[in-house]
């Protein structure tokens, strides 16, 4: 047998791997090179060098004054090609989404851990319907019944004309016309259904790395369906394999586990429930006019098929509350496995009892008159009342984890995800209502509908005119908070002033300039007051809801008419209410489109709204899955297997560089290493919102303990923060005998004012230009020292991998 041989010492490569932030970068900003070259990827997401940097593992001599520079570019993710507009549509699905991952640490509570994730779908599982029933009242509503049964609209619309009952055609019973008009929300509910199965095929199937780390690894609490909070101490090594200094169990946070990222199971089963849903509500609209009309005469259809249709919808939204509620996210393993039957069966069933229920409203009843308008009322009675039911159980459960674990930072003591739920629920109910009045005056002509003013339809439901009326009434109680804000604002701007003179030790101050840094510091500090300010919108708009509720139950009417004889004070309120939220429902639609549009033409328009989706699809769809795609599990995985692929390969040290947003994926990465691998890994954060936003709005994935584990299980960690930066902020981890994590604040700007060594006046850069100040090549190069030197390694077997692979083959 030969002796076994060695792989040789490590040359010393180094490695930055720079992630950008929102907003988007291409590879020649983010390296400084317009000459860049595509090193591994494809056009969705890639990492890039210098052209001149593509062999540099060849030449390690080369690169001893600074790393090998790579620059991971993912804004193609969320910014890409035009249909990116078409997510405008998908915005409180994608707000809901959210509200899932803000539930509070939920220590040694499974239980009410799981019944959290169940109302965040179940609200989910509300606006799917929602926006459907929207769908409905439009096409067949307003259009197929109202319109079309009065010959005054139907004749002012040429293109109505075969549905008109002036014509007399065989398209003009009520029961065919609703049911062609059903083709609108259907078509709907399958785009949906298609963007979904398509989005998860680009986005979000690329399966993260496998058999690095053990499927068995202890976890600290929760079935398969409930992520484990990790411990909130320091003690929790969270490297899979080893133990901490004091033995104690190793424990994997969720972000860690080899299924986070790869959750296909749960947004398959949750596609097939909303599509069967939003059939089956398509259905309910149909066959629910053809029904009341079999009970109230008789005709030639037997009113026995109509309650059986009823029954049947009444089993199969039961079927889909099942689904819903059953089953929530499996984190410990790649979940790969599907439930054929829920996915292939259900949606089939749902569609093929809309088909039943067209062809039962189709049957020809010749004394059928359309009138007045379709009980479009009492569906969005119900569903308000219900999200405003679930949002409240929501509050009390996340108030109840909270107790349980309370940690200071976390916002609005755990019910940050209530109140995003409750936002998401607004902007469905906005939307929803905006189309539908749009669509209603523009059917109406001069017509005011509702008001009876020479108005030719009933329009849509009044609730949704209530609705609109609480908008100017939201906006009006906001004036105070939003002014409390200001002056305090001014009042800790004035406050800074001396601080910043004395910090930059000037003899004689500038006034303005001196405003100018006070001002923007006192102006970043108010991303940590928009918590409450949520929390208020979120509270008035829970009441004012209810109050449209009331009143629409109550009167039967809109505002305008519910309120007369109330007295002229009242009844002015009430019309410039009602006038008033009609206006901002109709501008706030127009404006919807006009950006959808100019984003489907313009791609830099498409950059800036594609800052939404950064931050809103960074979580997996775990509540609603026609939400926008989560670029996350696409980007977590190319990451960690750049990570590993270049270590393993070269044995060198790397440095992973997040700016922003950037800061997150890179320690989502991290956190999905090997133990092995992290060890040759240093993190370098900067502009990172991982405490200051992660941290306190998800307190189960980013809290004190997750972080404090983090920092435990990767090498070495450097944050780099200023007081300027209203997005960026201090990690917060007491470094004990290890380094500190935190360096900051920095100096911004550099110079306060004109020197021999900066004659021009240096700009107040904020969020931005971290890599422009000295203090970030110092840590970076601080980071490769504590990586430290390498030793020699033996190679199994004697085949040990060769050294110095190229940059384009270690991908």
């Amino acid at each position: 047998m030969p002796p076994v041989t060695q792989a040789p010492q490590s040359t010393g490569a180094a490695l930055e791997l720079l992630v950008h932030g929102v907003g988007g970068a291409t590879p020649q900003d983010m390296l400084d090179d317009p000459r860049i070259a595509r090193v591994t990827g494809d056009a969705t997401a890639a990492i890039y060098r210098r052209t001149g940097d593509i062999d540099a593992e060849q030449h390690p001599e080369r690169y001893r004054d600074g790393p090998i520079e790579e620059a991971y570019c993912w804004s193609n993710l969320t910014s890409g090609n035009g249909s990116r507009a078409l997510w405008l549509l998908l915005l409180p699905f994608m707000v809901v989404n959210l509200a899932h991952w803000m539930r509070p640490t939920a220590k040694g509570r499974t239980r009410a851990a799981r019944l959290y994730g169940v109302f965040v779908r179940l609200v989910a599982l509300s606006l799917t319907v929602l926006l459907t029933a929207a769908a409905c009242e439009v096409a067949l509503d307003l259009v197929a019944w109202q319109c079309a049964g009065v010959p005054d609209c139907s004749n002012r619309r040429s293109w109505l004309g075969f549905l008109s009952t002036a014509q007399g055609g065989w398209w003009s019973q009520p029961g065919r016309r609703l049911a062609l008009a059903a083709l609108v929300p259907t078509a709907l509910v399958g785009l949906l259904w298609f963007l979904s199965n398509r989005t998860w095929s680009a986005y979000e199937s690329q399966r993260p790395l496998t058999g690095a780390e053990p499927d068995d690894a202890p976890d600290e609490d929760g079935p398969d369906d409930v992520p484990a909070d990790p411990p909130t101490g320091r003690s929790g090594d969270l490297s899979v394999g080893g133990t901490d200094a004091t033995s104690a169990p190793v424990v994997r946070p969720a972000l860690g586990r080899p299924g986070f990222w790869y959750g296909r199971r749960l947004v398959a089963r949750l596609r097939a429930a909303h599509t069967a849903a939003g059939f089956l509500t398509v259905a309910a609209s149909v066959a629910g006019a053809a029904a009341r009309h079999d009970r109230a005469v008789s005709g030639p259809v037997p009113d026995l098929l109509g309650r059986l249709i009823e029954a049947m919808l009444v089993l199969g939204g039961l079927v889909v509350l099942w689904v819903v509620s059953r089953r929530g996210r499996s984190e410990r393993r790649i979940d790969n496995r599907l439930d054929r039957a829920v996915i292939s069966c259900l949606p089939g069933a749902a569609l093929a009892l809309l088909v039943v229920a067209v062809v039962y409203a189709a049957w020809s009843r010749p004394g059928w008159v359309s009138a007045g308008s379709l009980p479009g009322d009492v569906t969005f009675r119900v569903l308000t009342v219900g999200q405003g039911a679930l949002v409240v159980a929501l509050a009390v459960v996340a108030l109840g984890l909270y107790r349980r674990t309370p940690e200071p930072r976390t916002v609005m003591y755990g019910l940050g995800g209530p109140a995003v739920a409750m936002l998401a629920c607004a902007l469905g109910g906005v939307m929803s209502g905006g189309v539908a009045q749009r669509v209603a005056d523009w059917l109406d002509g001069s017509g005011t509908p509702g008001m009876g003013r020479e108005s030719v339809i009933d329009g849509p439901p009044v609730l949704l005119s209530w609705q609109a009326s609480v908008i100017p009434v939201l906006l009006v109680l906001l004036l105070v908070p939003v002014a409390v804000l200001g002056v305090r604002t001014w009042l800790a701007a004035r406050a800074l002033e001396p601080e910043v003179d004395q910090e930059y030790g000037q003899k004689v101050p500038d006034p303005a300039r001196t405003r100018q840094i006070a001002r923007t510091r006192a102006t970043a500090a108010l991303t940590d007051s928009a918590p409450w300010l949520l929390g208020l919108v979120s509270g008035a708009t829970l009441l004012l809801g209810a109050g449209a509720v009331a009143g629409a139950w109550a009167s039967g009417e809109v505002p305008g008419l519910a309120l007369d004889g109330a007295g002229p004070f009242i009844e002015a309120v009430a019309e410039a209410a009602q006038s008033t939220g009609s206006w901002m429902v109709g501008f706030g639609f127009v404006l919807f489109v006009t950006w959808g549009r100019r984003a489907y033409r313009d791609a830099s328009a498409r950059r800036t709204i594609g800052i939404l989706w950064d931050v809103g699809t960074f979580w997996p769809r775990a509540a609603h899955p026609f939400a926008p795609p989560c670029y996350a599990e696409r980007a977590v995985p190319d990451l960690a297997s750049r990570m590993s692929g270049w270590t393993g390969r070269t044995r060198g040290r790397l440095v992973i560089s997040g700016h922003s947003q950037g800061s997150v994926l890179a320690a989502s990465a991290v956190w999905q290493l090997p133990a092995e691998t992290r060890k040759r890994v240093a993190l370098l954060t900067y502009g990172s919102p991982i405490e200051r936003l992660y941290g306190r709005w998800f307190p189960a994935y980013f809290g004190p303990g997750p972080l404090h584990g983090l920092h435990r299980s990767v090498h070495c960690w450097r944050n780099l923060w200023r007081a300027t930066d209203p997005i960026g902020g201090r990690v917060r981890l007491d470094g004990g005998s290890d380094p500190e994590v935190d360096r900051g604040p920095l100096r911004d700007p550099l110079v306060y004012g004109r020197t021999p060594e900066h004659p021009l006046p240096e700009p107040v850069l904020g969020h931005s230009d971290y890599q422009a100040d000295p203090v970030f090549a110092e840590e970076r190069a601080a980071l490769l020292v504590r990586l430290g030197p390498l030793l020699p390694r033996q190679a199994d077997g004697g085949s040990g991998e060769a050294q110095g692979s190229s940059g384009r083959s270690s991908g």
